[in-house]
């Protein structure tokens, strides 16, 4: 990947730095700050937007999974031609106006140095979009290498995030913050990516009133936790750990979802770090 890209161009980049900014303000208890950010994502991001466009594009690449080669060529095939339906002119002032508005309204001077895990991937997409939009003019071997790594990533097992469960700011309560202090004080602000998607669709299930969606997350996370604990049971016969997983998974199996609020989730958070630390430990 060139060092040449702009993340700042970069719609799924931009976006994700926005989420991290919000993260990061609730935990140190900035509420409007993080409200500025939830409202650029609002206004910038709406339904009918150039940019809302090109993200939905975007993420789906990134974040879909099929199941065969055929189908991953006819997603391409067909994200190439949404690419070229786009209004270019208006997407690039909507994208400037975007950086702006970071640049003049969010007081954060690590906006844009932040880590992002998928980085390579993500500027592949993007820089692939750009190349779909110049036609006969863009660079034929770098597309080629590209609509493959895409393909590639297509095929992989991932899950996949809703725009709309990120694009809502009407999260007036911001009551992840008090989840995060839960777990700053416990456990030294050491965050997981785990929790911190459990934290994120937890909000914005209220904000939309999606509590059938934050329950099956977590059914699927209790699913999971009791999963790993039962390869952890077999896998070691040191008494402490063994009791630590019977406390796990006592408290597991007596978790039901009949409500779903601040308490049950922050529960389930703890959970997830003693999973973690329980994996450690193992690995130790």
């Amino acid at each position: 990947m060139s060092k040449s890209h702009n993340k700042k161009r970069n719609v799924g980049v931009i976006y994700e730095l926005l989420l991290r900014n919000i993260s990061e303000c609730l935990i140190r208890d900035d509420k409007p700050s993080a409200q500025k950010a939830l409202n650029i994502i609002e206004r910038k991001f709406k339904n009918g937007t150039e940019l809302y466009r090109e993200f939905r594009l975007f993420n789906a690449l990134i974040r879909s999974t099929v199941s065969s080669s055929s189908v991953a060529a006819a997603i391409l095939t067909e994200a190439k031609q949404a690419a070229r339906r786009c209004d270019e002119s208006l997407l690039n002032r909507e994208k400037s106006l975007l950086i702006r508005e970071i640049n003049h309204n969010l007081n954060d001077p690590k906006f844009y140095y932040r880590r992002i895990p998928e980085y390579k991937m993500y500027a592949t997409i993007q820089t692939l979009l750009n190349d779909w939009r110049k036609g006969d003019d863009a660079n034929f071997s770098r597309v080629i290498q590209y609509e493959s790594k895409v393909a590639e990533n297509l095929l992989e097992q991932k899950d996949v995030p809703d725009i709309n469960d990120g694009a809502n700011p009407d999260v007036n309560s911001l009551v992840v913050n008090i989840m995060t202090e839960k777990i700053n004080k416990r456990y030294s602000g050491k965050i997981n990516g785990e929790q911190r998607d459990l934290i994120r669709d937890y909000v914005f299930s209220i904000s939309n009133n999606k509590n059938i969606k934050i329950k099956s997350k977590l059914t699927g996370v209790k699913d999971n936790i009791l999963s790993d604990l039962k390869l952890f049971r077999e896998k070691t016969n040191n008494k402490i750990l063994l009791e630590k997983i019977d406390t796990v998974s006592k408290k597991l199996i007596s978790e039901s979802f009949d409500k779903v609020n601040d308490e049950s989730v922050s529960r389930f958070l703890v959970l997830i770090q003693l999973r973690q630390e329980l994996k450690e430990s193992l690995n130790e």
